[in-house]
């Protein structure tokens, strides 16, 4: 059923050719770039029937890779919601932890050789449950040397719990078609102290004095209905933790490159403000760092709803080498003309743009 399911995708998007039907996205400017961010995928994939919509994004991702000058990918972590457990309650979800896992694996599978795309892991991605301890089944379906794409612009990692040097750490040199140099660092939730300590020893190298920064981390920040104030303590078993806040002024304030951070983790019933921030502070050269909140696993019916109905963001960047045009869209919705006139999100807050230093 899941693979008839894929098939009809395919052919759908097939069939229509490059955004015959209206109101699927292009490019504000033809010589743009994209950067697609994916909010946490652990309610879709903890559910079987849920497990076809995420491929769904992500096989978007791939159809769309030319159209929309598709460069990067990043996803805010929680890729599953239960690290290592055997058997599904049926409440939380209906799949085990392999099969949770192959399931996110086979998703991103798609854009191997397709588009570079960086993880990062978030709570779930812990220990049982919920970061009951650092022992994380990423490396044993998301090794490096197995991502092709994603191989090519990684630069190093930095070790695990346990010593290895893993994806859970890692940093990524990427540039730009507009020849903008960006280096992407992405780190374990709630990074340990020496982590964040090597992190910033490696963004101040001077090899990356002009490069642009990118934190990518699980957990920092609440959403705009907890006015984007970064997060100060979090309950979970796991020690040697470095919060938001923490975060910010131990490694993000103090760097000269970083002038962006996206995270994922914070969720809530009730609207899309309580699954989206955002937030502006200046680093030690004076430059602002936008901070953006993204997730979406409670909207679409709650915490055991379908996943989050596809919603994914369109990070556009524009020719003058600073503006970025952020705009959330849904290739669940646009999937289906009876649904395409609510594919796009036209808040504010979902749909924005704001400025990098030049």
């Amino acid at each position: 059923m899941r693979k008839a399911f894929i098939a009809l995708i395919v052919s759908y998007f097939f069939y229509c050719g490059t955004y015959a039907q209206p109101g699927h996205p292009k490019l504000e400017n033809d010589n743009s770039w994209t950067m697609i961010v994916l909010p946490d995928p652990q309610s879709y994939i903890k559910f079987e029937q849920n497990q076809p919509v995420f491929e769904l994004m992500t096989r978007w991702i791939k159809q769309n890779k030319e159209q929309l000058n598709i460069e990067l990918v990043l996803c805010e972590g929680d890729l599953v919601e239960q690290n290592n457990i055997h058997t599904g309650d049926g409440v939380n979800g209906d799949q085990n932890s392999v099969q949770q896992w192959t399931a996110v694996r086979e998703a991103f599978a798609v854009l191997d050789t397709v588009v570079p795309y960086i993880l990062c892991t978030g709570n779930h991605d812990y220990g049982s449950r919920s970061a009951e301890n650092r022992y994380s089944q990423l490396n044993s379906y998301f090794p490096p040397n197995k991502l092709k794409s994603t191989s090519s612009i990684l630069a190093g990692m930095m070790p695990n719990f346990s010593g290895e040097l893993t994806l859970e750490n890692a940093y990524y040199e990427f540039i730009s078609p507009h020849g903008i140099k960006y280096l992407i660092v992405s780190l374990e939730f709630n990074p340990r102290d020496t982590i964040v300590k090597q992190a910033k020893e490696i963004i101040a190298r001077e090899k990356y004095n002009d490069y642009k920064g990118i934190v990518l981390t699980h957990s920092y920040m609440k959403a705009m209905s907890d006015n984007n104030v970064l997060i100060e303590k979090e309950g979970y078993k796991v020690k040697d933790v470095t919060h938001g806040k923490q975060m910010w002024e131990k490694l993000i304030a103090p760097s000269e490159n970083i002038e962006m951070v996206f995270c994922g983790h914070v969720a809530g019933v009730g609207g899309f403000e309580q699954n989206v921030g955002y937030r502006k502070g200046k680093n030690a050269a004076g430059k602002e760092v936008h901070q953006m909140m993204f997730n979406a696993q409670t909207d679409g019916g709650g915490w055991h709803g379908n996943g989050g109905d596809g919603w994914l963001r369109i990070l556009e960047f524009l020719p003058d080498k600073k503006t970025i045009i952020v705009k959330t869209f849904s290739p669940l919705f646009a999937f289906s003309p009876s649904t395409m006139d609510i594919a796009w999100r036209r808040e504010s807050y979902d749909n924005f743009e704001f400025e990098l230093a030049e």
